[in-house]
């Protein structure tokens, strides 16, 4: 099948084009015409699958189809798609922009993070097509600036982190303040049972579709594991993005200041590196990301706020610097790479009190890891014995390693956190949410 077969307007097919595909992927070919006749549809799908082009490409044209109200300014939107983070939102609003080139539409990102003036005024300006985060859309609500009342297709995107970061309240505030005569799209990577009973509230007689099993993403991705002390991934770290051919990494770490610490010892060992996380501004997290695309720098160091939505083409390796604690998080994370049909590899490094983690991985993906221990001694710990992961501690160094003589102790870090949150120098981010006209 190829996009000429789905239904969809010239325009729209001239836009595909123009980007180079041919060929939709499952999630799109099952999931366009549903949305073209108006169903509610309910879509179960891994990140990486094409789940934005699946219902971006039917609502432009249906929002074309439509006609609906004139090109005046005021006029409210017609389609809400929300998103969990606001590198998704951005990235959301950048396909609805490529694909609906030719269709005249008008659309705005809102996020939180930055001034909310330009993002108000692109509202009071008239859109078609609003993209948003919960967060600041319920702040504009509030305010009096922003009503939702012409919307007629809703969309809610990675439904399982909009629950993983608290957003269920201002989802149900938001959806209680709609048109009850709409078609809702909800998509989703995993489909626990808060996502079922959210969907059974706002669905009406939904499509189901569902692509891939939870471990089909990690498939084509070559895995591996280094069982290491954690004092030593540092060390470990360096070797392998040395001599591993590394082009372009993610670094996946627990914590935000886990983040940090690690995209310094990368920048003082004179790999270039920079770290995304929650706490950074806006200005500094699309700063770090737009680097990143261009292979400067070639290590992108993250919590899971990347692990979602994040659509960068050829990164060659992603790197569990620590093992997440969910298992599902991990296949998220390596769906980062071995994207569109592409081979990618993953490689997590694994001290004693990840083991577990590590186990709970292996069940979900219902194989076994390959272990590597081409990494060098300084960096090693005893490997579990044949048959399984051993809980047996591993083998420490008669001496722990030099420490250097000012490094920061717990007061120091606490202090140091402090005054990056409240101290003077921080530059504010310029506004990013603007309104484009295609």
């Amino acid at each position: 099948m190829t996009f000429d077969d789905l239904g969809l307007t010239a325009a729209l097919l001239r836009a595909v084009k123009t980007e180079g595909y041919s060929t939709p992927t499952p999630i799109q070919e099952q999931a366009i015409g549903h949305v073209l006749e108006g169903r509610d549809l309910l879509g179960v799908a891994q990140t990486g699958t094409g789940k934005t082009a699946a219902f971006a490409l039917p609502i432009l044209q249906r929002m074309g189809d439509n006609g609906g109200q004139p090109r005046a300014r005021g006029r409210k939107a017609r389609v809400l798609v929300l998103s969990p983070t606001r590198e998704l939102a951005t990235q959301i609003a950048e396909s609805f922009s490529t694909y609906g080139r030719h269709t005249g539409l008008r659309q705005a990102v809102i996020y939180g993070g930055v001034s909310q003036n330009p993002q108000a005024k692109a509202v009071r300006d008239g859109v078609d097509i609003l993209v948003a985060t919960p967060g600041r859309l319920m702040d504009l609500m509030n305010q009096g600036l922003l009503t939702l009342g012409g919307i007629e297709i809703l969309v809610i995107d990675e439904a399982d982190r909009m629950f993983d970061m608290g957003f269920i309240r201002d989802i149900q505030k938001i959806v209680a303040k709609l048109p009850k005569k709409r078609q809702t799209l909800l998509f989703s990577a995993t489909m626990p049972a808060d996502i079922r009973q959210l969907a059974d509230k706002i669905l009406s007689n939904p499509v189901r579709v569902q692509i891939e099993s939870k471990n089909a993403a990690a498939d084509l991705v070559q895995q591996s594991v280094y069982f290491v002390e954690k004092r030593n991934k540092p060390a470990l770290l360096k070797h392998f993005i040395e001599r591993s051919g590394v082009t372009r990494a993610l670094v996946f770490t627990r914590t935000k200041h886990g983040a940090d610490k690690v995209a310094k010892h990368l920048s003082r060992a004179g790999i270039r590196a920079l770290a995304i996380h929650g706490d950074k501004t806006q200005a500094a997290r699309q700063r770090a990301l737009v680097n990143f695309k261009s292979t400067s720098p070639p290590i992108l160091v993250a919590t899971d706020v990347a692990a979602r939505g994040l659509d960068i083409d050829e990164v060659s390796h992603v790197v569990n610097y620590d093992l997440p604690n969910v298992a599902e998080t991990y296949v998220h994370r390596i769906g980062r790479t071995g994207r569109a049909g592409a081979t990618g590899i993953a490689v997590s490094f694994c001290d004693h009190d990840e083991r577990e983690h590590l186990r709970n991985i292996e069940k979900l993906l219902r194989k076994k890891t390959p272990v590597c221990s081409d990494h060098p001694e300084y960096a090693a710990a005893k490997e579990p014995a044949a048959g399984g992961h051993s809980s047996a501690k591993p083998n420490r160094p008669s001496a722990p390693p030099q420490r250097k003589p000012h490094a920061a102790g717990p007061a120091d870090d606490r202090h140091r956190s402090r005054r990056r949150k409240f101290g003077p120098g921080t530059a504010k981010a310029k506004p990013a949410g603007h309104t484009t006209m295609w």
